[in-house]
């Protein structure tokens, strides 16, 4: 089935013996002369290209003939300068360290709207001389930048100071200094540690002296002494708040309370191992994942809320990653990387009757209406939520792969799955599983996707299509040779059956995002197949902000992928190596664009049907894939 997350990663090729019949089109909707030599190509999640040239940055709308915004203010930007912020339409652009140990060296911020083009903040026009942090808070939709400004008397442009921006209006909400300008006494350090939490009554500012909490005018409402918190949490009621202290050799993490009054509500922090990667606060107590990230390993607590103390006697053994975490009305589900889901209580018990034993990276964990799927790089099966009990008989297991490939099919009530050249069969009433068919790609490959269409099931993969019917009979099978077997990239494998929001098409969250995920929990487990949910609720959730940029990316995700109907592939042509628009229910090449370019530089928008291609080093083609 299709799946924008691993689809949005396209670098690969289909076409077709007899292209003769397809369509030429070697002319380019638009052509974008950047004057200055490209060195990156990003395709963002609201269907924005932005160019990374030796001048700066440019944004390209495909549907405009000119660029929507050319930012060359800081000069060539390196990608580490560069941050696309996760589900938003804004770019953060940095030059210098950005904290206590810049000394008096030059930090220089900017904040982009890529959608509309504006350069919403500048810290160069703005009299900013050092920046310590410049944070995008969402779904608020604002800015808030620390640091040093260059503005009032002597005292005030060496005081640090906090400004808090609105992204959609762009104008400064309010300013405050965190320290007395020109305060007699022992210098204190009042740099930012660490990102500042937005209330919806004041603001918390973690600096190097502790926590201090403004009214959203600036005035002081309390201080508190913990410090060296680098991002903080609060519960909805927004009473209780808990910080997290990284200990300077990164091996723990310190969890702190904190009362809505300054006030410390836990006896003692609380330190785990590792860096926290997943918190939840849940009415019956804290889910706490933690990485170590040198051993590969995880470890899981369960806090209470109002002590800190652990509320399971016994953590469970995670012997491995934690790959997979999901929060249920019973308890919690994880799957570890390594091989193994478990399943625990709320009060620390085993829900499972054992530990469920499974392959090495676990695929997909997803709910069906059978119990829970998973699939992993070594076997298959259904096990009840409640229980653990294998709904099949007993594992589907293969050859260990790379590459899986699932779906279902409604019409005969089955779930079929495609590893290492084989494609099973297996009854979703009585999970007995009968080998479906076989299919063999060329340069051995294997099929990452299948999908069901008008009953038939459609297979790929990077240089590969093939249709079945519903009894396994091969209706067509096309091969496209790559352009070059060492100089071509292969398509990224992995399993095609829970489809994403397509929120990583460009830019996949930071780890542990999911922590203080601006739209809500992403513990929940997803359902199999129904990634028209997903879409939908990317939408919703872009729409809720109501900012006119966040309205035009619920708008894209409301839209039917360019690519439903068709997949693209680059391959070796006769007049050079070009992409083709290969049709999934024909086999048949409907279009084909020459590219001439042995290693050719491209991206692939397939909500928009778009491909853009670096024709020489200062020019962009685009084109219409969707005629």
């Amino acid at each position: 089935m299709r799946n924008l997350k691993q689809k949005a990663l396209l670098l690969l090729g289909i076409i077709i013996v007899n292209y003769g019949a397809a369509q030429k089109a070697e002319t380019p909707e638009n052509t974008y002369d950047l004057g200055a030599k490209i060195n990156e190509m990003t395709l963002t999640v609201g269907g924005i290209l932005v160019a990374a040239t030796n001048d700066g940055l440019v944004g390209i709308d495909p549907k405009q003939s000119t660029p929507t915004f050319t930012f060359n203010n800081f000069g060539r930007l390196t990608p580490e300068e560069t941050e696309f912020i996760p589900e938003s339409p804004y770019i953060v652009v940095s030059q210098g360290a950005g904290s206590k140990f810049a000394g008096l060296a030059k930090t220089k911020r900017a904040v982009i709207n890529y959608i509309n083009g504006k350069v919403i903040f500048n810290s160069e026009t703005d009299n900013w001389n050092q920046i310590y942090t410049c944070n995008i808070v969402l779904p608020q939709n604002k800015l808030i930048v620390s640091g040093i400004q260059k503005e009032g008397d002597k005292f005030e442009k060496m005081t640090p100071k906090v400004a808090v921006y609105d992204l959609s209006s762009q104008k400064l909400d309010y300013s405050f200094f965190l320290d007395k300008p020109g305060r007699v006494g022992i210098a204190k350090d009042f740099s930012v540690t660490g990102t500042p939490l937005l209330l919806k009554e004041f603001l918390i500012i973690p600096t190097a002296q502790g926590l201090l909490a403004k009214k959203h005018n600036g005035d002081d409402l309390w201080e508190c002494k913990i410090k060296g918190v680098n991002w903080m949490v609060a519960d909805v009621t927004e009473k209780e708040i808990y910080g997290f202290e990284t200990t300077v050799n990164g091996k723990n993490t310190r969890i702190h309370k904190i009362g809505s009054n300054g006030a410390e509500l836990w006896k003692d922090d609380r330190k785990v191992q590792g860096n926290v990667s997943n918190f939840q606060i849940l009415p019956q107590g804290l889910a706490v994942v933690s990485d170590k990230v040198a051993a590969e390993e995880s470890e899981i607590a369960f806090l209470s809320a109002s002590t800190g103390e652990d509320l399971w006697e016994k953590a469970p053994k995670t012997k491995g990653f934690v790959q997979h975490f999901y929060v249920q009305d019973d308890g919690i589900l994880f799957g570890i990387q390594q091989g193994g889901i478990n399943k625990i209580s709320f009060d620390g018990q085993t829900l499972f009757k054992k530990p469920l034993k499974t392959g090495e990276n676990i695929m997909i964990m997803a709910e069906s209406p059978q119990g829970l799927i998973y699939i992993t790089s070594e076997d298959a099966n259904i096990v009840d939520l409640k229980t653990g009990d294998q709904v099949w008989n007993k594992p589907l297991k293969y050859k260990n792969t790379t590459a899986v490939a699932s779906t279902y099919d409604s019409s005969k009530n089955r779930y079929l799955i495609a590893a290492d050249g084989e494609i099973f069969a297996i009854d979703a009433n009585s999970g007995d599983v009968s080998e479906f068919s076989k299919v063999k790609f060329d340069e051995k490959e294997v099929a990452n996707t299948m999908e069901m269409r008008n009953g038939n099931i459609f297979l790929s993969s990077s240089q590969n299509v093939a249709m079945l019917g519903n009894d396994g009979s091969q209706l067509f099978h096309e091969y496209f040779k790559s352009p070059s077997q060492s100089g071509f990239v292969k398509a990224l494998s992995g399993i095609m059956a829970v489809a994403s929001t397509g929120l990583a098409m460009a830019h996949a969250a930071k780890a542990g995002m999911n922590r203080t995920s601006p739209y809500g929990s992403s513990n929940d487990l997803s359902n199999y197949n129904d990634y028209g949910k997903e879409n939908k609720r990317a939408a919703d959730m872009f729409a809720a902000i109501g900012d006119a940029s966040f309205q035009m990316m619920s708008k894209r995700f409301k839209a039917t992928a360019a690519t439903e109907n068709a997949q693209f592939i680059l391959t070796k042509l006769d007049d050079g190596v070009g992409l083709v628009k290969v049709n999934k229910d024909s086999g048949k090449v409907d279009k084909e664009i020459v590219l001439k370019d042995k290693k050719p530089e491209y991206q692939v928008d397939e909500i928009a049907g778009v491909l853009y291609y670096k024709a020489n080093d200062n020019t962009i083609y685009a084109y219409n894939l969707q005629n």
